[in-house]
């Protein structure tokens, strides 16, 4: 009897799992696959949800608790794996991985863009304040700020990491294991985030502009110039959410190099043809 109801138990689980679309749950792994562009997006889509600034005591404890069953193997039937990853997505936007602490909503990833977007709206203000006009010395005007934040975004990349490019970063081998330390490996990374910083003010900068350019040359918004406002404001605060996603996509988190490019004693310390290294935000 006892046999029967645990069989029946793992049964109504499993079609309980099969009845979703969401793949199978991976403690402390992403939910979507991190070697496309499509993955990662989709990924960081659901780390600067911002829904999840409003997540209720309550539930964040049950969305904790749902995880240690996980953990301990002491799930309750029926539980989905939508479930499960609802849970662990709640878990990771709020607490801090190393203290399990709260941490403070503006330095959220969630409060990236409900946090961000009134500097968006001061900007929009300002601009308006200036009498900024649709004509060519315009559009020139608005895309100075570009190159001046991508490069400031570089130098802040490379004072800050610069002890790694002498030291070198940790790479791993496909099970995990430290191989060792490089400092090749610490220029593919900090190259791909200069990339990375380049990009993210790109679509708040570059897109709005382009976007407005058109826009302001409508006949609805020359016969009603009072939209301006509010229609740049929409485009602005749709470019900023796009940013960060887009631009922390471009590289897998976990980068994959050629032990052959890298240290010889590097080569040498593994049997693996690559090794992978955190190539950090």
């Amino acid at each position: 009897m006892a046999d029967t109801a645990t069989t029946a138990s793992a049964a109504a689980a499993s079609a309980a799992n099969a009845s979703t679309d969401a793949p199978p749950f991976q403690l402390g792994k992403p939910r979507f696959q991190q070697t496309s562009f499509c993955g990662r997006f989709r990924h960081f889509l659901d780390i600067i949800d911002p829904r999840t600034l409003f997540v209720t005591e309550r539930r964040l404890r049950e969305a904790v608790q749902l995880l240690e069953d996980y953990k301990r193997g002491t799930l309750r039937p029926g539980v989905t794996n939508e479930q499960l990853w609802s849970a662990q997505k709640i878990k990771q936007a709020i607490l801090h991985p190393d203290t399990n602490e709260k941490i403070f909503m503006p330095f959220r990833m969630s409060g990236y863009i409900p946090f961000g977007t009134p500097i968006v709206g001061l900007n929009v203000l300002v601009q308006k304040a200036n009498k900024f006009t649709p004509a060519t010395r315009l559009l020139v005007q608005r895309f100075v700020p570009f190159p001046a934040v991508a490069s400031a975004n570089i130098c802040n990349v490379v004072l800050m990491r610069y002890g790694e490019l002498e030291e070198g970063i940790d790479v791993l081998d496909g099970d995990g294991n430290l191989v060792g330390s490089s400092k090749i490996a610490a220029r593919h990374a900090l190259l791909e985030t200069a990339l990375t910083r380049v990009v993210l003010p790109m679509p708040i900068l570059v897109l709005p502009p382009i976007v407005m350019s058109m826009l302001e040359k409508t006949a609805l918004l020359q016969a009603r110039p009072r939209l301006l406002l509010p229609v740049q404001s929409l485009v602005c605060l749709a470019a900023f959410g796009l940013a960060l996603p887009l631009a922390i996509s471009l590289f897998p988190q976990m980068s994959e190099i050629e032990t052959s490019q890298l240290e010889p004693e590097i080569a040498r310390a593994t049997s693996s043809r690559t090794v992978v290294y955190n190539k950090g935000l």
